[in-house]
């Protein structure tokens, strides 16, 4: 059994046990969250796709920790004209694992 789901505008496909990276999640660490935005639902080869959403079905999961994701470097630059400016940045990420999917 697995689901897509919406988490913070990107969607991911996951499964029950499965560990995901998502942006960070205002849920401290060790505690659950409920996510019901499922936007497609497969049980054993049964498909439910939503229009946009599927109703009743929610996906559970447990926040695992919190950390930054890989440095990301940013480099513009403009030939012949000394522009050059160098900048980076990092994500910060949530853990999380599917407890339960419900559908």
């Amino acid at each position: 059994m697995y689901a897509i789901i919406e988490i913070a505008g990107q969607q991911f496909r996951v499964e029950k046990d499965a560990k995901v990276f998502v942006h960070r999640l205002e849920v401290e660490e060790g505690g659950n969250v409920e996510f019901d935005r499922v936007l497609l639902l497969d049980n054993e080869g049964v498909v439910t796709i939503g229009t946009p959403v599927v109703d009743g079905s929610k996906v559970t999961a447990k926040v695992l920790k919190h950390l930054k994701g890989d440095k990301v470097i940013v480099f513009k630059k403009k030939r012949r004209k000394g522009y050059r400016k160098k900048n980076g940045h990092r994500q910060f990420l949530s853990q999380i694992q599917i407890e339960s999917i419900v559908g």
